[in-house]
């Protein structure tokens, strides 16, 4: 089994991006975090695992403000990490990809499939979270929330998970630029959206709105009743497991997963 190699990558600002890969055969599958989590999770680490395995090339990587890379967390936005994400990947994984995102991270391999087309021959999203800022945030803000925004450019927001997560301005009017119902979304390969129901963070009715606004044919929304956000019990693991080497299953057989890409108009 292959020593999985960490590094940082300066993004030409100073500020450092920390990458994790794992050598072995392609395409490379890349884990990308969600909103204010890290490369050290449950989920990345379990992919790690999964992989290593397989003898499959792995990346996981923090966002800047994000886990042990530099920059400022309230400095960022969805289209910072995404390019954050873009610049590790160009770097440790530049040849065909699957993107596994978790939350936020789903959203930031939306985009990065928009962009890359061909190049992303599969899509994983854990309890996906397109455009969650204009879809979740937004219609949730008080009149509190508003005034801090106006005056502040930010408020703070109660994180079950921690403490108050800042959330600012910049972020809101970023994440309507980067919307990914906004327009459409004619990725042609396959995708597999993992939801559980009892998701208190992302409703699970967004893997159904995902799934018939994306271009794929091959699209499968698997539903986990008792399944919670941030889906990492044992048996959302092996969930994953078996998602993701069903996918890359068609390696063991000699075929390499086909060309994805943008599908035709």
């Amino acid at each position: 089994m292959m020593a999985e190699e960490t590094g940082r990558l300066d993004r030409g600002d100073g500020v450092e991006l920390a990458w994790a890969s794992l050598p072995g055969r392609g395409p490379t599958v890349v884990f990308l975090g969600g909103f204010r989590s890290d490369m050290e999770g449950t989920k990345a680490l379990a992919l790690r695992d999964i992989c290593a395995a397989r003898g499959q090339a792995f990346l996981r990587l923090d966002y800047s403000g994000h886990g042990i890379s530099g920059g400022v967390f309230e400095q960022g936005c969805i289209g910072t990490w995404a390019a954050d994400a873009a610049l590790v990947i160009e770097q440790r994984a530049p040849g065909p990809l699957v993107l596994v995102g978790s939350s936020m991270g789903g959203w930031i391999a939306l985009l990065l499939a928009r962009q890359w087309g061909a190049r992303v021959r599969a899509l994983v999203g854990i309890a996906a979270a397109p455009d969650f800022t204009s879809r979740l945030m937004e219609p949730a803000l008080t009149e509190a929330n508003r005034a801090a925004l106006a005056r502040d450019g930010f408020f703070h927001e109660p994180n079950p998970y921690g403490d108050p997560v800042p959330i600012t301005a910049k972020l809101l009017e970023d994440g309507r630029a980067q919307s990914v119902f906004g327009q459409p979304l004619p990725f042609a390969g396959p995708v597999r959206l993992l939801q559980g129901m009892r998701d208190a963070e992302v409703p699970w009715q967004t893997a159904t709105d995902l799934a018939a606004h994306i271009g794929a044919e091959d699209v499968r929304i698997l539903l986990v009743k008792d399944g919670d956000h941030r889906l990492s019990r044992p048996q959302d693991l092996l969930l994953l497991e078996e998602t993701l080497t069903g996918l890359l299953g068609v390696q063991d057989g000699g075929q390499p997963l086909p060309e994805a890409g943008i599908a035709p108009a």
